[in-house]
Order: structure tokens, then sequence, then C-alpha cells
């Protein structure tokens, strides 16, 4: 079955030796990283320091961090950032380069929705955008807090970029059909420019790589455009979410697929988004890889010397190769983050290296 990107397949495959015998593609000048969830870490049962540690020897240059709004500020008015000082500086001692996220409503991983619940009594209401005149003390606070981060952090020079909001103007996943007007972003990128107004500002987009997922993006976009849209508008530096595969329903022993990788309208775009950031002279770059299986859970199970049809070990070079394939000397990525590095570790202390081993073919051979 294979109409408009749809594919059905059993959920549980094989694992093989695809991955080790994969050609690499170059990366140019493309920095390679990863993005670090610790929340996501806890939940597949690692201890998030130890696995940032782990991850921090390997020899990639650049790592995402996130700033979540709610663990920092747990009652108003009082920051605790022990753990984020913490990571920035074990980051720094690894030597990486930092995107740091600051939300301040959405930032990275899931629920990807961290305001503090003293700020944001009563839930947005569905099917709303979320406007600055109907939200200013929210917007107050968001200012207030991202103006501590940034003064907090600006001396780091590790730091080569603030992200704003993490998929700014999209509805937040499936739970919800919400999404943060146009005017809330600009009023955020004002206030962070204000304080900081050196280092690039970066925000980022999903990038729909199957017909019905871009349909359904266009619609529940269509008053304001979505993300990567308003990133082009507002971003010094544009960063894309590409996840090319990813189940939609569980179909009795199989599981329903959206499966875009190899679809024409897909290469079209990458191609005119590439020739989009040399126009306008904006760095481009892959801010999250799909590395890690998108189920129809939110914790992608990890199935005994098994893998998961929606991102075996050799997809993520696959998907690396696919950007790295359009790229060339005048169109190369700014950096390529692979997402799912906390996925990987906890497959290799249940006894499956491969996902990580993938990684370092990368890393060793790009």
């Amino acid at each position: 079955m294979g109409a408009f990107d749809f594919q059905l397949k059993r959920a549980f495959q094989p694992l093989t030796d695809t991955w080790q015998n994969l050609t690499i593609a170059p990366r140019q000048s493309t920095l390679l990283g990863i993005s670090f969830r610790p929340l996501q870490a806890a939940a597949f049962g690692l201890d998030a320091h130890s696995a940032l540690v782990e991850m921090l020897t390997l020899p990639f240059s650049l790592i995402r961090l996130g700033a979540y709004w709610d663990r920092i500020e747990p009652h108003s008015g009082a920051y605790d950032t022990d753990e984020l000082d913490w990571q920035i500086d074990a980051a720094e001692r690894a030597g990486k380069r930092i995107i740091l996220c600051l939300g301040p409503v959405k930032t990275f991983g899931y629920p990807e929705f961290f305001v503090p619940s003293h700020h944001l009594r009563q839930p947005f209401p569905e099917h709303t955008r979320i406007l600055p005149s109907a939200y200013p003390s929210l917007l107050a606070a968001a200012t207030t807090f991202l103006t501590h981060i940034v003064e907090r952090y600006r001396p780091r020079k590790s730091i080569i970029a603030w992200q704003l909001e993490h998929e700014a103007a999209d509805p937040l996943g499936v739970e919800h059909s919400w999404r943060l007007d146009a005017g809330f972003v600009e009023r955020e990128a004002q206030a962070l420019r204000e304080i900081d107004p050196e280092r690039p500002l970066m925000m980022n987009g999903f990038l729909p790589t199957s017909l019905p997922v871009r349909i359904s993006q266009w619609w529940n976009t269509r008053d304001q455009g979505d993300s990567l849209a308003l990133a082009q508008r507002l971003a010094d530096m544009v960063g894309i979410d590409y996840y090319p595969r990813h189940a939609v329903a569980r179909m009795g022993s199989h599981t329903l697929y959206l499966d875009g990788s190899q679809s024409s309208a897909q290469r079209v775009r990458r191609k005119e988004l590439l020739a989009w950031a040399r126009a306008v002279g904006k760095p481009l770059m892959i801010s999250e890889g799909q590395a890690e299986p998108w189920e129809t859970v939110t914790i992608p199970p990890s199935p005994d010397r098994q893998g998961l049809y929606s991102c075996l070990p050799e997809q993520l070079i696959i998907n690396y190769n696919t950007w790295m394939g359009e790229s060339g000397p005048h169109s190369s990525l700014y950096a390529y983050l692979f997402w799912g590095a906390e996925y990987w570790l906890m497959r290799k202390v249940r006894g499956d290296p491969s996902y990580l081993q993938a990684f370092l073919r990368i890393l060793e051979s790009a």
C-alpha cells in the first residue's frame, strides 16, 4: 500500500547491517550535532547528567540545549538555573558550540509547552491564536523570563545563537489546536534583539514531507502561515524539523505510516529552501533531523533485537544523506542536528548500540 505516501507495515522490523554499508555523504562545511532532552532521557530510564556527559565525549561540534520555563521558574519571580548552568558548563568543557532555546512558551521536547502554572491559570482555548492583546500578562512574563536567561548567559562565548520558541506558529502536536499569533512572537523577537543585538536569532519550523501532512499544515495555518514561513520572515537563522516517516495509526498487527522520503515534491521543496537561503544570505540548518522512531505513542518502544519501521538505524544515515546530497559548496547547510540521542543511549543500555554506532559512522566519515 503506497498511495499518497501511505505505507502499511509491521511496526517491528528485523535489525540488519544495512547501516554499516551505506556510503556517508561529505558534510562540506556543515556543523554536525545533537539536541539534548533531559526529560526524554529520564522517560527512557536514563540519568540525564550521565547521558549528557556520555554524548559530549563524541566528536560533534554543536549542541542545542533548552531553557524550560516551568523548571527554571517554579515560583513567580524565583529562578533556579542550576540545571541549565550545569549543562552549559559541561558542553563548554567538551568544547561544543551551543544553540540555546529560550522558549518561552514552547521549547523542544515533549510536551513542548512549559509555561509555569502561575503565569497561566487556565489552559489556552482550542482553535484560537494566542494574541498579545488577549494575553498581555503572559507576554510580559515571557519577556521577563527570556530577558533573565539572555542576560545570565550573554557572556558565554560558546552560545552562538538564541532559539526563540519552537515551531512557533504551528499547533502543539496533535493534542492541541491553539497557536501563537505571529504578533506575539514578533514582540518576543523585538525584546530579544534589544537585549542582545549581536547574536543571531534562530527560529525553526516543521517541514511537511507527505501530501496529507502538507494539506493539513496548510489548512491549520492558512490564516497567518506556518512556523517555517514565520522563521523565514523573522529569524536570522532558519531551522528545519525534518521527519520523513512517522506512524499515523495502529491497524491490527500493522501500523499505517506516512512516508514522504521519496517524494518528488519533497525534493523540489528542499532545493527551493536551499536556493532561498543562498539568495537572502540567511543560514539554513536542520534543527531536527529524524534519528529516532516516531510511532503512535509518545515514548518510542524498544523491541528486543528489533527496530521500528519509522526509523531504523539506517534511516539515521539516509536522512542525513538526503540533505547533504542536495547541498553543495555554494548552498550548504549551516548545521545538521540529529534528533534522538537519548533513544540511542537507551537502546545501547538494552543491548543494541546500532543507532549510536550509525551516528558515529557519520561523525568519523563525513
